[in-house]
């Protein structure tokens, strides 16, 4: 069994741990933005394929407390690296801290690559090579002000990177958030989902793949499959019987829309290279001008928010509209916005029945509920 470490968006720990004891894990303990849990390598591999929710899935190869740099060469210098990967495959050191002493992560860095490469002459005589842009493995230093934790990643690209958005806009929402934000709300495959200011698309495909119940690595590759140990029949099956999972007889009431006509046509696009379009039904148009695509659904929605003053002045002009398109069409629907805008609900004079906080990068953010 292995000690491991799940990152996620700010807010969604909590989400991450009951989805992951689900695929196998235990001991499971949050913190921020992420949370250690045991489990095996096996555990870690379907993880990897399913989690709707992580964003990097990393094993724990060492931990201990230290004054100087030289104590984290000989804390790296400890772990039988051999036994993880080959000497072939290229790899990146990266450092992040908390009350960290030292005066210089990059030396850090520097020394734990070093105790990689000290380790592979000294068995195998020779090193592996660093690639920063597309490294095979990816070690991961922690520091906290007595404490040094040392990471191997499992999952290579960031897990959001679901390998179906070819084409986006600037400032897309990354898809473990969005899922984090259809889960917040509560939605289910039978009822209909609606987001009105859909971008590229990026709400209605996951609301989809979580509808249809399509794995979402199932279209990319992972850093555990150049690991030694790496058991490809045993993962073959496993992306074989989640293959096998999806239910594409699943009736789904999809809808997007966006006042971006460009935006719509990408979001279009995204669709029609993974074989989903049929899926959703796209409109062009702005929202304040929509009616409700069905009775009564739930609605969820990133809509823009404004930093300069100008932008900010347009929102508080803008928000009075949206809320009265929403009293007036959207009766028996629940409505959820992601905004960084924490004037949203008193400009637009509703009262949200729940607003949970959640961060976009470093971003604070409210999911406000109202219900319809």
């Amino acid at each position: 069994m292995l000690v491991c470490f799940a990152t996620t968006v700010r807010g969604l720990e909590q989400l991450l741990a009951d989805e992951l004891i689900a695929l196998g894990a235990s001991d499971v303990h949050l913190a921020n933005a992420g949370l250690e849990f045991v489990a095996s390598l096996d555990d870690v591999m379907r993880m990897n394929l399913h989690s709707r929710l992580a964003s990097r899935i990393m094993i724990r190869l060492a931990f201990g407390g230290y004054r100087q740099e030289e104590d984290i060469y000989q804390l790296a210098r400890g772990i039988k690296w051999e036994e993880w990967f080959h000497v072939g495959n290229n790899i990146k050191v990266s450092t992040s801290a908390i009350a960290c002493p030292l005066k210089s992560l990059d030396f850090v860095t520097l020394r734990v690559k070093d105790a990689i490469c000290d380790d592979f002459v000294e068995r195998v005589d020779a090193r592996p090579n660093v690639d920063k842009a597309n490294p095979d493995m990816r070690i991961y230093n922690f520091l906290t002000s007595e404490t040094a934790t040392i990471y191997l990643d499992t999952s290579g690209d960031t897990l959001f990177k679901r390998g179906y958005r070819r084409l986006k806009l600037e400032a897309p929402i990354r898809e473990n958030l969005a899922f984090g934000l259809i889960k917040l709300s509560g939605w289910i495959p039978d009822r209909p989902f609606y987001d009105p200011m859909c971008g590229s698309g990026t709400l209605a495909i996951e609301a989809i793949c979580y509808g249809l119940n399509i794995a979402p690595g199932l279209n990319r590759n992972f850093a555990f499959e150049k690991f030694i140990d790496f058991d490809s029949a045993k993962f073959e099956e496993m992306k074989t019987q989640a293959k096998a999972a999806i239910n594409y007889e699943q009736k789904l009431q999809i809808f997007a829309s966006d006042i971006n006509r460009t935006a719509v046509e990408i979001a279009r696009q995204n669709f029609q290279q993974i074989k989903l379009d049929h899926y959703v039904q796209f409109s062009h148009g702005d929202f304040v001008k929509k009616t409700a695509p069905a009775e009564g659904g739930v609605l969820v929605t990133n809509p823009p928010y404004g930093v300069r003053l100008d932008e900010l002045d347009r929102l508080a002009e803008f928000y009075p509209l949206l809320s009265s398109t929403l009293k007036k069409e959207f009766a028996g629907w629940d409505c959820y916005f992601f905004t960084a805008d924490l004037r949203m609900p008193k400009l637009m004079r509703l009262k949200p029945s729940r607003k949970t906080p959640l961060f976009n990068g470093a971003l604070e953010c409210r999911l406000f509920k109202f219900e319809m």
